[in-house]
């Protein structure tokens, strides 16, 4: 069985995705349940974000990219951009991570709150980024 589900994870990896469901789907059925409470919690915080598929993984875009995220054979891939983790370094200490990315292991529960925080800052900061530049092409 875990070989199988090891194929399935592969395969997914050599798949060029067109949509979200798409690319949801073509994991194992818990691995799908877990992208799923994670897709539902951005779009919640982000409503009114555009969501694609941008480097082969699902994307949440307003002003600009918000956060992307993955799955992995171990892990949850979570990539807030740069900002977005170190604006967070304290409460993402207890996960392995780097300069852009956030690996929540698979065999844990999501931490749906501290996704929620991070999508509300990367809102913010897209938002107040895309003011100062609205407001500098108008000085001009």
């Amino acid at each position: 069985m875990f070989d199988s589900l090891i194929k399935k994870i592969m395969k997914a990896d050599s798949i060029k995705f067109k949509t979200i469901r798409q690319y949801i789907e073509s994991f194992p059925e818990t691995t799908q349940k877990i992208l799923r409470k994670l897709h539902k919690a951005i779009k919640e915080t982000a409503p009114d974000a555009e969501e694609a598929i941008s480097y082969n993984m699902p994307a949440f875009s307003l002003n600009g990219v918000l956060v992307y995220y993955a799955a992995h054979r171990s892990h949850i891939g979570f990539y807030p951009t740069g900002a977005g983790i170190a604006a967070f370094k304290d409460e993402i200490s207890n996960y392995k991570h780097s300069k852009g990315a956030i690996q929540f292991p698979i065999d844990e529960p999501l931490p749906l709150d501290l996704v929620k925080k991070i999508v509300k800052f990367r809102i913010k900061m897209n938002l107040e980024k895309s003011k100062k530049s609205h407001n500098k092409h108008q000085a001009e």
